[in-house]
């Protein structure tokens, strides 16, 4: 399950670069930019983080003053997953002023959010460095954005769980509850499944995790368990399955669950609530 934080490739950010730029732009493009300096004018701008972070979004930033203008010249200074403080150039951009400006926030846009999933998802990961466990996304996501915040996890050392229902098989609780009982789901699903498909069973209590067991279970989710419940559920898994801790984990918490020696801790927190990181571009009079 090694994750990298290989960039996307530029064939799957453009759509997305393409689409924030067609919002932005409407029916007559960048009417400020266009009343207020001259069409000819050229300037050089700094992307500076503002706070200390790690950084994502820097080819998604690089395409969209590309896409408003193929002569800007974009030279990036850091590179995804980089540690900066305060005051960094994270890049410099030259060309057109007018093409800049009208380039600009949909730029920092994917910069500012994607670096802040980054940065929160680092600290997280190095919260709980000391133990075993390892930081996993989930599919709260929002939506049309999955792919990148999920690359921005990797970038802050996170890991990716599934990235959407055809990946992998989870037995949620009203999955359980409409097919009968955990024991039925686990038996119907491993005669659906492929061999290279995985499949992890959703468990609330020691009584469900006990017959998952004995069905046959070797990945299970723990769901908003206690840390005293989480630590027997661990002990009850040892040689049979691999344990991940759900449910509402956040900052504040997650070490309570690490110190419980689960192998996974799934956080929605990472890409639902992680605050952005305060970017900004500046111009420098020569």
């Amino acid at each position: 399950m090694s994750q990298t934080q290989a960039a996307l490739d530029d064939v799957v950010l453009t759509p997305f670069v393409e689409q924030a730029l067609i919002e932005d732009l409407g029916r007559r493009g960048d009417i400020t930019s266009q009343a207020t300096i001259p069409a000819d004018m050229q300037a050089k701008l700094y992307i500076r983080a503002r706070q200390a972070g790690v950084i994502c979004g820097m080819d998604l930033a690089h395409l969209a003053f590309l896409l408003v203008d193929k002569t800007i010249d974009f030279q990036a200074v850091v590179s995804d997953g980089t540690s900066v403080e305060a005051g960094t150039v994270l890049a410099t951009v030259e060309g057109n002023a007018r093409h800049l400006l009208t380039a600009e926030r949909t730029a920092l846009n994917f910069m500012t959010h994607l670096s802040g999933i980054a940065t929160e998802t680092r600290q997280i990961v190095d919260s709980v460095a000391e133990y075993p466990a390892n930081i996993t996304c989930t599919r709260k996501t929002i939506p049309g954005l999955r792919i990148l915040q999920k690359y921005a996890v990797r970038c802050g050392g996170g890991r990716n769980h599934r990235m959407g229902l055809d990946d992998a098989i989870l037995i949620k609780d009203n999955h359980i509850a409409i097919a009968g009982d955990i024991t039925t789901a686990i038996t119907q699903a491993r005669a659906h499944a492929g061999h290279l498909v995985p499949l992890e069973v959703e468990v609330d209590t020691l009584e469900q995790l006990a017959a998952a067991l004995d069905a046959g279970a070797t990945l299970v989710l723990l769901d908003n368990m206690s840390s005293e419940t989480l630590t027997q559920a661990v002990a009850m898994c040892q040689g049979r399955a691999n344990t991940e801790a759900s449910g509402g984990i956040t900052p504040e918490t997650v070490q309570a669950a690490a110190k419980t020696g689960v192998d996974f801790i799934a956080m929605g927190y990472l890409t639902h609530s992680s605050t952005a990181l305060d970017i900004g571009l500046d111009f420098i009079a020569q």
